[in-house]
């Protein structure tokens, strides 16, 4: 791949906070919740439960984030959440170590982490398009989307012997230096966008309200939201008893599940090779029905795998499942980064993860719920008809066809 955009100084740096800080985050989602499943003992509910925490600060602050990011720097947000983030995985290890870990105190780390996290996401997503330009979104989320991609490969396929070795709360360790070190380099960076202007008294409620609007009243941005919901939804279901039907129905150690990850990540990396090409040839609006559309339904053959090279087949369907993430990601952002002004880029942002992240910790619950009920097998047939199913928002909006020339 072109080096492009990674010969301006602030974008590769960006790029490598990127990698370190996903880095982090890929060894979180591996170690986090085998944490409760191995070393806890947790119940499919109780997993459930922790991916709702996760993910519930996308309900509890998501809109308000929007609004609050909006009148600071992004770059100083994306800093300060870092460094918090890192101290806080810091307590799972030493809390472990003390003896004292519970399900409880996993919970709240999920809760606080993922709070700041929003805070993060949010800045990230509006801080992009001051680094490199309206003229170079494309190009810039893909990038960074391989980027993502790569770490995703090398972090699943770390963490998975380090966890065997030295046990999942140790792991963290890494995540937290990933953190840091993420927020550092973020430091380093020279690009300095201008300090919003702000009223004497700021008006939240209005604020979010012109978010809300602007974001809900557009057909395309409209449609976009109402896909992602879905997505997140069924996702979570999905991703809730996967790590469940790999430990407990099929039998892989950590070492196996991390390579079943990494092949998640090899798919994401050749999304976000082909990302700009099929954006260019298809046309940014049917890429982003189209590749939930063709890859969603292979995820289903994770539910027919048994303890033979069948797993093999799953993990084929999962890398899918990545690949058209992050076709449909690149294609989407940069639309609703350009069709964004910049003063409402933080709200826009917070609204459209509020309602893609906000069923997350709905789909938790029904997943752990699910799990209990039916198995751990069958919730991931539900969630991969639901993945399938997030294509008709789009597909039934002006996104059906490219635009006219």
């Amino acid at each position: 791949m072109r080096l492009g955009l990674l010969r301006d100084r602030d974008f590769g740096r960006l790029s490598a906070a990127t990698a370190l800080g996903q880095l982090g985050d890929r060894v979180i989602f591996l170690a986090l919740p085998l944490v409760a499943i191995a070393a806890l003992r947790a119940d499919e509910f109780h997993v459930g439960l922790m991916t709702a925490m996760t993910s519930a600060g996308s309900l509890l602050v998501g809109l308000p984030a929007g609004a609050w990011v909006d009148r600071m720097r992004k770059r100083s947000v994306m800093i300060t959440t870092d460094l918090a983030r890192a101290l806080l995985l810091l307590t799972v290890p030493v809390a472990s170590a003390a003896g004292i870990l519970t399900i409880w105190w996993l919970y709240a780390i999920a809760l606080v982490h993922g709070v700041l996290t929003v805070f993060f996401d949010v800045a990230y997503v509006s801080c992009l398009p001051h680094v490199v330009g309206r003229g170079h979104l494309v190009q810039g989320n893909a990038k960074l989307s391989a980027i993502r991609s790569v770490t995703s490969i090398s972090g699943p396929t770390a963490a998975g012997p380090l966890i065997s070795l030295v046990g999942a709360p140790a792991t963290l360790l890494v995540s937290s230096a990933g953190m840091a070190m993420s927020g550092l380099l973020a430091i380093t960076m020279r690009t300095r966008e201008q300090k919003p202007e702000s009223s004497e008294r700021p008006q939240l409620v209005r604020e979010i309200k012109e978010g809300l609007k602007f974001t809900l009243q557009h057909p395309s941005l409209r449609a976009i939201l109402a896909g992602d919901a879905i997505f997140s939804l069924s996702l979570a279901m999905y991703q809730t008893m996967l790590l469940v039907f790999l430990d407990r129905e099929i039998g892989l150690q950590p070492s196996g599940i991390g390579l079943v990850f990494s092949g998640m990540g090899c798919g994401a990396l050749l999304g976000s090779l082909l990302a700009t090409k099929l954006a260019k040839r298809v046309g940014q609006g049917p890429v982003i029905w189209m590749a939930p559309l063709i890859t969603c339904p292979l995820t289903a053959l994770m539910p027919l795998a048994r303890a033979d090279w069948s797993v093999c087949a799953g993990a084929i369907g999962l890398a899918a499942l990545s690949l058209g993430g992050v076709v449909r990601v690149v294609a989407q952002s940069s639309l609703q980064q350009a069709l964004t002004p910049d003063r409402l880029l933080g709200r826009m942002s917070a609204t459209a993860r509020f309602f893609s992240w906000g069923g997350i910790p709905l789909g938790g619950l029904l997943g752990g719920i699910s799990g209990s009920a039916i198995g751990a097998a069958g919730t991931l047939w539900i969630g991969a008809a639901g993945m399938t199913l997030s294509a008709l928002p789009t597909f039934l909006s002006p996104l059906r066809r490219p635009p006219r020339p």
